[in-house]
């Protein structure tokens, strides 16, 4: 059996990508299809009674592909182990005659153990304690119809968990999407390759607990597949963030100049700049609506605060910052107007988000504006004008939104959202962190601080990004976990964020 891995692996895969990957198992390195199925049932058959150890039945619902086949072995194991097993097969009448190869054979193996099997039909009571979703695998390319339909629809109506194989029937395994109906699980076991789609968009709310099992493939395998995106992890910040030296001073740390708040916003600016303080940064200033410096000075009397009316006033202040953080509580008024161009004319490496990224769209500044020294944070609705789409569309395929938007604009771009991505041109970052506590106003100021912070202190633009992401989601989880998510304000990370840049996060 499998031997379950207690660790998601950080590299993700396209379907494309994830066949090619079995492809490779079989053909290159001799491992019979029949083998690896057997494996994945094994893996699943073991994750169930990790989950479920009182298990005595279970009703599998299984499609004529090889996510059937992998519900085959399931119940062929569960019946040798004496659980009382309801077999249902989804599809049309014909449905033994469309059994292929690996699929085909388990189905003989499960039939020749005494499996009970019988047609699906939505009067049927679904009987066992938990159910096992192995209907459609990560071959789906469009919307769910027939029988798979209903089926999908009868096991979220019922109130029993739902155990899923390899992903959720009627997700999309690239993107995330929901392809018209999906499956809620409140676990997914995957195999092989760790889909992208799993971690990003509708995703989150079908998957429940995504597990993983290499069902023992040679790392050999891996070497011949190109990797689609990465998933960033703790590990990665404590490689990033070493221990300073003990003779530093401020100025090694870097300086951070954030440039927003105005009149009604005052908030959103003096939240970055505590971020960019407690991710590290040695020196933060300010450049904020004089009508707000005494409020940012007794907020954080760390940060050095400067009242702006004007671009002519700010031209002075950019100088000695390193590294500029524009556009939160920016406004998109004559203010704030002046202060962008003025940043951008200083030619100043900067994260430009919010506001910042909606002048940038209105005043149609992209295109000139274009640089290699920027970062870019859109949510959805941000990308979408910058894009001149719409956040739908955006959603709908988050991975090829932001690498048009990094395509579009250079630098690296974030698109923010349940599983943010980071690009850079040449590779993309996922962050799976995160709650849903962390969708309150002034969370996008913190993140954009952070970032600030950590690219001062030397990180390159796309490590400062994904990173900064990180850190951010983390913190919100590390929160909520102690206090809830409803409620969670984003002043409540920053004693957080401190932690994790220390390497204190355990």
């Amino acid at each position: 059996m499998p031997v379950m891995r207690a660790e998601l692996p950080a590299t993700l895969y396209t379907a494309q990508q994830s066949r090619a990957l079995d492809q490779t198992a079989i053909e290159q390195y001799g491992l019979p299809g029949f083998k690896l199925m057997q494996r994945a049932g094994h893996a699943t058959f073991a994750t169930l009674l990790h989950h479920w150890p009182q298990l005595q039945s279970l009703t599998i619902l299984c499609g004529s592909g090889n996510n059937g086949g992998d519900g085959f072995v399931v119940a062929g194991l569960a019946h040798q182990r004496g659980l009382d097993v309801q077999l249902l097969c989804v599809g049309d009448d014909d449905f033994e005659r469309k059994l292929r190869g690996e699929a085909l054979d388990a189905w003989r193996w499960s039939q020749a153990l005494g499996v009970e099997a019988q047609a699906y039909t939505s009067e049927l009571e679904l009987r066992g304690e938990v159910l096992v979703d192995a209907m459609l695998g990560t071959g789906l390319a469009g919307p769910v119809r027939g029988a798979a339909e209903r089926a999908i629809r009868h096991c979220n109506r019922s109130p029993q968990p739902v155990l899923a194989v390899d992903i959720p029937s009627g997700l999309c395994s690239d993107t995330g999407a929901v392809l018209g109906m999906a499956v809620r699980a409140a676990v997914t076991i995957t195999f092989i390759g760790l889909k992208q789609g799993l971690f990003t968009h509708q995703a989150v709310d079908y998957t429940g607990q995504v597990e993983f099992d290499g069902l023992l493939v040679p790392e050999a395998v891996y070497e011949d597949v190109p990797v689609s995106a990465f998933r960033t992890q703790t590990e990665d910040l404590a490689q990033a963030l070493g221990p300073r030296r003990r003779s530093s001073h401020k100025g090694d740390s870097g300086h951070v100049m954030v440039i927003g708040g105005d009149l009604g916003f005052g908030g959103a600016g003096i939240l970055a700049a505590q971020a960019a303080l407690r991710s590290g940064a040695g020196l933060v200033s300010l450049a904020i609506r004089p009508e707000y410096v005494s409020a940012a000075l007794a907020r954080q009397p760390e940060l050095m605060v400067h009242g702006v009316n004007s671009g002519q006033d700010l031209e002075p202040l950019l100088e000695r910052a390193d590294i500029l953080v524009i556009g939160p509580g920016l406004g998109r008024n004559a203010w704030g107007d002046q202060l962008l161009l003025q940043a951008l004319q200083s030619e100043k490496p900067m994260v430009v988000d919010a506001d910042g990224l909606n002048l940038l769209a209105e005043k149609n500044w992209l295109h000139s504006a274009r640089r290699a020294n920027w970062i870019l944070t859109p949510h959805p609705g941000e990308a979408a004008r910058l894009l001149a789409d719409d956040a739908a569309a955006v959603n709908q395929d988050r991975f090829a939104s932001v690498e048009r938007l990094q395509a579009n604009c250079g630098g690296v771009a974030v698109l923010k959202g349940a599983g943010t991505l980071s690009c850079d041109g040449d590779a993309l970052h996922l962050c799976a962190a995160g709650n849903p506590g962390m969708a309150v106003g002034g969370m996008g100021d913190v993140l954009a601080g952070i970032i600030g912070g950590l690219w001062a202190q030397g990180l390159k633009p796309v490590d400062a990004a994904r990173l900064g992401v990180y850190v951010h989601a983390r913190a919100g989880d590390m929160q909520a976990a102690e206090c809830g998510e409803r409620g969670l304000l984003p002043g409540d990370l920053l004693p957080r964020i401190q932690a994790l840049v220390s390497g204190l996060h355990e």
